[in-house]
Order: structure tokens, then sequence, then C-alpha cells
């Protein structure tokens, strides 16, 4: 029995309950808006905001559009706050601390989701006591909310903990792959299983794929053919089978940096500046994070009209060299500067790098 733990509207929550000029108003973290011509994205939005149609991940331009529209129709305008990210990471950390009381397995899944195991209650009312009292303890200290699935697995504890935002708590019976599991996944849509998003959603759609109940009456053989080995775990995961364990002292899977400039370009000088200190702060924190190696490196370029690109490379043998990162990562980046990767010559928004593989 696994239990999963999602902090409603984390950052947003955490400046609202922070600010009593803020309690109740529609809460945006994010970059500066600047009346509407800021750059970058929302990072995370509360649930006054996202009545307006702002989410995470949107142009914070957009974002603000959305509030001066809430505006002319008489509704509060929502507040803009940069994102403290230490603050973050503390309550984050105070959240750990709490769940650890009542479980002693527990995988951060991020900054505000966790896995705990409740395999030790023997039974559904006790697990459901023990996610009560840990809510209820977050709510004291922290004054913010959280949502809490309880299942047979790390995939049902998760898309359950979704169910019912905010403060919820959801139970799912039964263990796959009979029951209460498989019964509560069928009249989901598809994009509810993790790594289904939009295009591999578009790809099912074409296939009269809406739901996970259309989903089950593909064979294991025809999704292998569509998804490779991944197939085989979209065909046992639509039948609520999920054998993954949980991880306690999760490590970073990578260490990554990106930036948006301040306007879009396409001047090699420019993009390479940002590229140089963007590369300098990843392997910076490489040194710094105990990991010896890495052997996969790769970027990401946001284009002016918001289509995104990633592009990565694994190296024959791990390396831990800075000149070995920045060689390919600009290999990666270049053909996006020039005819390869951009014919029509697109001004560019934004540029990232990474390191993957760590060890």
């Amino acid at each position: 029995m696994v239990a999963h733990l999602d902090m409603d509207a984390f950052f947003a929550s955490l400046e609202e309950a922070g600010s009593e000029i803020f309690m109740g108003k529609p809460i945006v973290v994010g970059a500066d808006p600047k009346n509407g011509n800021g750059r970058g994205v929302v990072s995370t939005a509360n649930y006054k905001a996202r009545e307006y149609g702002i989410h995470s991940a949107m142009p914070i331009s957009r974002a603000w559009q959305l509030s001066e529209k809430a505006k002319a129709e008489g509704k509060p305008e929502a507040v803009f706050v940069q994102p403290d990210f230490e603050r973050y990471k503390k309550a984050s950390k105070e959240v750990f601390e709490i769940i650890k009381k009542y479980a002693s397995e527990i995988e951060p899944a991020s900054i505000d989701e966790f896995y705990f195991d409740l395999s030790f209650t023997k039974s559904f009312k006790k697990a459901e006591e023990i996610c009560k009292k840990i809510k209820k303890e977050i709510k004291e200290k922290l004054k913010v909310t959280c949502s809490v699935g309880i299942g047979s697995n790390k995939l049902i504890s998760k898309i359950s903990a979704g169910m019912k935002k905010p403060d919820g708590l959801v139970i799912i019976k039964d263990s796959p792959p009979a029951g209460g599991s498989e019964k509560f996944l069928e009249p989901l849509s598809i994009r509810k299983i993790p790594g289904i998003g939009p295009k591999t959603g578009e790809k099912f759609n074409a296939l009269g794929i809406e739901t996970i109940k259309d989903l089950k009456k593909l064979s294991k053989e025809k999704l292998q053919e569509l998804f490779g080995k991944w197939g085989t775990d979209i065909y046992f995961k639509a039948r609520g089978i999920d054998d993954s364990p949980i991880v306690e002292n999760r490590e970073a899977k990578s260490i990554g940096e990106q930036a948006t400039f301040q306007r879009d370009t396409l001047n090699f000088i420019y993009i390479g500046e940002v590229f140089e200190n963007l590369c300098a702060g990843v392997f910076k924190r490489f040194t710094q994070s105990g990991f010896k190696s890495f052997r996969t490196v790769g970027i990401t370029v946001r284009f002016s009209d918001f289509q995104t690109y990633t592009a990565a490379k694994t190296l024959k043998n791990p390396t831990d060299k800075e000149k070995d990162f920045k060689l390919e990562t600009i290999k990666l980046l270049l053909p996006y500067l020039d005819k390869r990767k951009n014919p029509n010559k697109k001004l560019i928004r934004l540029i990232g790098v990474k390191i993957e593989k760590l060890k």
C-alpha cells in the first residue's frame, strides 16, 4: 500500500500563507510580467488565479493579459510574485519531516510531491487515519493544504491524489490486476497515465482511443509496435499494474539550467555568451554535487513562436571534463542557429543545457 502526497499549488499557496495582504487573492508565481511585456513563464498559480485560465508553464505575458481581462470584468487582479526557491525548499523539507513521523520509507518525487509506504498499517482504515494526521499537521504548521491518494502502488496513488484537489484524500481499494484499481482507471482519460503527454495523446486519439478503457483494447504486441519497450509499460499501467519501488534518498537525475532572453534573437555572439554562462553554472553545480561523472548532455531551444525542441547525446564513456560538456552541447545547439534545424531563421527565445546519467 502506497500513499502519494501532492502539495496544492505549493509555491503560490506558500506566498499566500506568508502575507495577510495576499490572503484570498489570485496569486501567480513566476517571472516579472512587466505590464504584459515580460519574458519567462508561470511557475505556478493558486486556485483563484486558475479560475482566470492562468496555469503553470503559461507565458507570463499571457497570464498578465488574463489578469487584466478579469480586472476589467470587476474581479480582483492577480498578484504576481517572483519565486523564492530557498523558501520553498525549506518548506519542502518541513513537509518531509512531518511525513517521517508516520512513515519510514519516503521518496521525494519532487519539491512538492512525496511517495511513502503504508503497507505496515495492514488496513486502508489505518492508512487513512495516518494520512489525515499528516494533512492536519502540514496545514497547522505551514498554513497550506495537500492532497493525498492511497492505492496498491505508486501509479494508483499518484493518479488518485489528483482526483479531488485541493485538500483531497482519495482511497482506491483492492489490488490489480482485478478489482478497484482497474475499475477506477477505466473511465479516465489516457492523459492520466504518467508519460502520456499531448503528442502521444494525439497519436492515441487518431486511433479512436480516448479513455483508459479504450486503451485496454490494444494488445501488448500492438503497443510495442507503436512505442517499443515503453508500449509494454503502457499496457501494464492501463491495467493498474506498477511494481516500481519506493526509492529513498533519490539522487538528482540531471543538472541543468536555462535562460530566457530579454529579446528574441538569433545573434550568434549574444547566444554564445549566454550559452557559456549556462554551461559554467551547470558545471559548477556538478562539481559541488558530489557526483564523479556524467555521460549524457542535452540542450533545449525555444523559438519565438514557443515551439520547443530538445536534443541529447550519450557519450561513449562517462566523463568529468568541462571541455567535453561544452563541446558536445555546442554541437547540439549549432544546428538551431543555422539552416540545418532553423531554415526560416526563426528568432530564439530561450536556451537550456543539462547533463544526465550522473554517477
